[in-house]
């Protein structure tokens, strides 16, 4: 089925906080209307990448579509992590309105006022979500009161304060206008599309003048090649059409091979395409997100599509230790190079940037250290195979020249018995408490204004300390004077003296100065981290020292060895973990810590040098 009448479209983006159910939501209204089987036992059908589904998160946005009594109603589902804000910045452009979806019991978190903010500005008349209602401790009433607040803080018109209210279970599948008949009369989600049949305006633009097209989102096919997703604002786009794209990076002349429609979750080719629609087109390889694509020799080029600075960066590096090659596919610099300016072609919140003093390091800059983190995930699991340093912050002048850096507004749900320690931790990284409050079920809520450098590596302390009770969050709130020097890692790092075998022996000795990553069996190396010392010191140790035979006097007097099991970190805590003089070490098939300089001579000689 297509339509060809703007009249009959209507787009609408999706936005909350992580974790409030938009994924689900759409899921919903998906089985809803018939697009996917009421049957279909998976969930978060929007989730297509696996690390979406494996962390339970939208990483990029993503479109699909649903006809409802005449209307086709275009859906764009978001991201809710603050990391990933640049998709919603860029995909907002595309919709004519949004639905703010909020927790009916969390009520509206820091990532809602990041995205309301940048919908209100666009003009859009947001429809409220409370979703959720059906959670013990809901109170849907409460948190109306508090999406009002936030609206006036963001100096919404009163049009946009005048916005429709929907309370719904995205999990249960059922929405309502009125809170008593949710769940109860209304037992499905068609209220809520009616809302948005009758609230969201019709898409507007002229079928019958010069074409007007801007990328938004790009995708690749294995058959098709490059595919441009966006919006017409104007005209109408067909089939083997002569066009023109105009970006910042100039003009360039092409023809459209193909055109893609949204169906459901399904992409369907066709052979034209009005103003209002959001469709994909093939055909001009050199696309990227912003550019402007017109009638040949008649292109009116729209505003580039602008979001806010990276905050976040890392080195990327080639691997140099003595295990390199063996377990990677692509590993040298050229194909990391090539594989990262790839990824700001689509990844538009990424910078990179080349090193003018070593040809195989590259800086990256992201919004936030998972940002960051999903790259190298990514680019493991393609075969890749690099080295990463500790996260830094990007460190800005102000107009008086003063040296200023990012600051987050963190929010942090925990048990009331550890929150004495938590802010004691905050406080020491130099964040300021705004507010503290305890609910009714026990749990407090605590919001700091903190440095963007004292969240690295905090999230790891929260949840050893909490015993993986907390829930925390953040997003950014704005560059202010620089907070002073901060204390890294407390502690010192067990380091291999040798290159070999770790044996058990070694390790049971090992083991009672700190805490060990490594299991018995693995190969080893030279400088290579084995675990956290309990001292503030690093300390050297042997891991390849077998016992000899000749001290075995008796079978009955020899001591048993016991270990105690490793902790096995993941790719986040590893970043987390390491020091300024550290690198992650990253394979398709291992993660390890290292020292930057793996000779012991060598790292007492720099460590000299910058005391200087």
């Amino acid at each position: 089925m297509t339509l060809k009448k703007s009249m009959d479209i209507r787009n609408i983006a999706i936005i909350a906080h992580v974790d409030h159910g938009k994924t689900t939501l759409v899921d919903g209204i998906l089985k809803a209307t018939g697009q996917i089987n009421q049957k279909e036992d998976r969930e978060r059908v929007m989730d297509s990448m696996d690390l979406e589904r494996e962390r339970g998160i939208t990483i990029r946005a993503k479109n699909a579509s649903v006809f409802y009594q005449g209307n086709k109603i275009n859906i764009i589902d978001t991201p809710g992590h603050a990391d990933f804000g640049g998709e919603v910045e860029r995909v907002l452009g595309m919709a004519d309105c949004c639905l703010l979806l909020v927790d009916a019991v969390e009520g509206p978190m820091p990532q809602t006022r990041f995205v309301l903010d940048k919908s209100l500005r666009m003009g859009h008349r947001p429809i409220l979500v409370i979703n959720k209602i059906d959670r013990d401790f809901a109170a849907p009433d409460k948190v109306i009161d508090k999406v009002f607040d936030l609206f006036d803080e963001l100096g919404a018109t009163p049009e946009q304060m005048d916005f429709p209210i929907v309370y719904c279970s995205a999990k249960s599948g059922f929405a309502s206008t009125e809170l008593a008949r949710a769940g109860k009369e209304d037992k499905d989600l068609l209220p809520l599309i009616d809302v948005i049949v009758k609230h969201v305006p019709v898409a507007s633009g002229n079928a019958d003048g010069a074409l007007q097209m801007q990328v938004m989102n790009l995708d690749y096919d294995d058959y098709m090649g490059r595919v441009g997703i966006g919006r017409i604002f104007r005209g109408t786009i067909r089939k083997n059409q002569a066009v023109e794209c105009a970006g910042e990076g100039g003009t360039k002349k092409g023809k459209i091979t193909k055109i893609l429609g949204f169906e459901g979750m399904d992409r369907i080719e066709l052979q034209e395409a009005v103003a209002g629609d959001i469709v994909g087109i093939t055909g001009l390889e050199e696309l990227a997100i912003g550019d402007t694509i017109g009638a040949e020799g008649n292109v009116e080029m729209r505003a580039p599509i602008r979001v806010d600075e990276p905050t976040v960066s890392m080195f990327f590096l080639v691997n140099d230790s003595p295990f390199a090659g063996k377990e990677g596919k692509f590993v040298t610099t050229r194909q990391i190079r090539d594989r990262l300016f790839r990824e700001t072609l689509t990844n538009v919140a990424m910078r990179v940037l080349e090193d003018p003093e070593r040809k195989d390091r590259f800086q990256v800059q992201g919004r936030g250290d998972l940002h960051l983190s999903v790259l190298v995930e990514t680019m493991r699991r393609e075969g890749y195979e690099l080295q990463v340093s500790r996260p830094e912050v990007i460190l800005k002048k102000d107009e008086q020249g003063r040296r200023t850096e990012p600051y987050e507004q963190l929010i942090i749900d925990l048990p009331e018995e550890f929150s004495g320690t938590i802010i004691q931790e905050l406080n020491r990284r130099k964040g300021e408490m705004v507010a503290m409050e305890t609910s009714v079920h026990g749990t407090t809520r605590i919001e700091y204004v903190i440095p963007t450098r004292g969240l690295i590596g905090f999230r790891s302390f929260l949840i050893t300390e909490s015993r993986g009770s907390a829930a925390v969050t953040s997003v950014f709130l704005k560059y202010d004077l620089y907070a002073g020097p901060i204390q890294g890692r407390k502690n010192g790092a067990l380091i291999s003296m040798e290159q070999g075998v770790a044996v058990p022996y070694a390790l049971w000795a090992i083991q009672e100065r700190g805490v060990l990553f490594v299991p018995p069996g693995i190969q080893v190396y030279k400088g290579m981290v084995l675990g956290e010392c309990s001292r503030e010191n690093d300390l050297e140790v042997n891991p390849c020292k077998e016992k000899k035979l000749t001290n075995v006097r008796a079978s009955g007097s020899d001591e048993a060895v016991r270990l105690v099991p490793p902790r096995q970190l993941t790719l986040e805590q590893c970043i987390e973990f390491i020091d300024d003089d550290e690198l992650v070490e990253i394979t398709p098939k291992s993660l390890r810590i290292r020292k930057k300089f793996l000779d012991p001579n060598e790292r007492k000689k720099m460590a000299k040098a910058a005391a200087l």
